[in-house]
């Protein structure tokens, strides 16, 4: 059995569709996979999942199966590019985007029987405010919101970190601008997400950088391959790793906040750890 040891949670969101939330998912995962990093990429886009379609795996089962009960979390995780651990999700099943609030709390729990060695679990959110969307990023440590330069993105981003932060407690966001024409226009798009947040709430914003607009991209979509595999040195690709770079210096979690919390059970048993060694030796 793996030894508790805290695991990096980072729930990417975004707010509205479009804005290439997934592949920002993918390709972090992959970068920080290529880096030596145990990384698990959580599909939570639970009605409508595709980073196996992204990715060019093929699963046999998914997370329909872990809520039905035909299968554990356990037997539905597949490898992927990298070493990359994928969960799938299920893809055209209303009833998956539609869980009651004990599924949610039963999923995040069931991470905490997993056996496997995991340092980095990266969940792929669904775009919008659903329960389900709320739920799986409020039992995150970190959130990453996706945004692009175009009216609705900055809007429905603002929305969640709203709904976010003034009722479930979040108070830090990590914003990426995603298809940027120049690092500027990525840095102007945040000043305006700043000017409004600092406005009317009461948020920590952090900016960590842009993914350039690439062709390079899209046709690494169209290869079902993520561009940091299928084109490394292309643009967008460097952007990526430069960006697991950064996360990878993150500070680990401390402590438990007191709320359902993705692998809190090993938080607290490395919290634990941590007091013996310095009050007995």
């Amino acid at each position: 059995m793996t030894q508790a040891k805290p695991v990096r949670v980072i729930a990417v969101a975004s707010g509205k569709g479009g804005v290439g939330k997934t592949n920002v998912s993918a390709n972090l995962g992959m970068s920080m996979a290529a880096m030596g990093k145990q990384v698990m990429l959580l599909d939570a886009d639970l009605g409508l999942g595709n980073v196996d379609v992204m990715l060019g795996v093929h699963p046999v089962y998914n997370l329909s199966h872990v809520i039905s009960g035909e299968r554990t979390l356990e037997e539905v995780i597949v490898e992927g590019p990298a070493g990359l651990q994928i969960v799938p999700a299920a893809s055209g099943i209303k009833r998956m985007a539609e869980l009651k609030p004990g599924e949610h709390v039963g999923l995040v729990r069931a991470f905490s029987e997993l056996n496997n060695d995991v340092e980095v679990l990266i969940i792929d959110t669904a775009a919008g405010i659903s329960d389900s969307v709320i739920s799986l990023t409020r039992a995150a440590q970190e959130v990453l919101v996706v945004v692009c330069d175009e009216p609705a993105s900055i809007t429905d981003a603002y929305a969640l970190i709203k709904v976010l932060n003034q009722e479930h407690g979040i108070d830090k966001f990590h914003v990426l601008v995603n298809m940027v024409h120049s690092v500027q226009q990525g840095h102007d798009l945040f000043a305006k997400m700043l000017k409004v947040t600092d406005k009317f709430l009461d948020v920590t914003l952090d900016f960590i950088g842009t993914v350039p607009y690439d062709d390079y991209l899209r046709k690494a979509i169209q290869r079902q391959r993520a561009v940091c595999d299928a084109y490394p040195r292309s643009r967008s690709a460097l952007a990526f790793k430069k960006l697991a770079q950064v996360i990878d210096k993150w500070p680990m979690p401390g402590s438990a906040r007191g709320h359902l919390e993705f692998f809190v059970e090993r938080l607290i048993q490395n919290k634990s750890d941590q007091w013996l060694v310095e009050n007995v030796s």
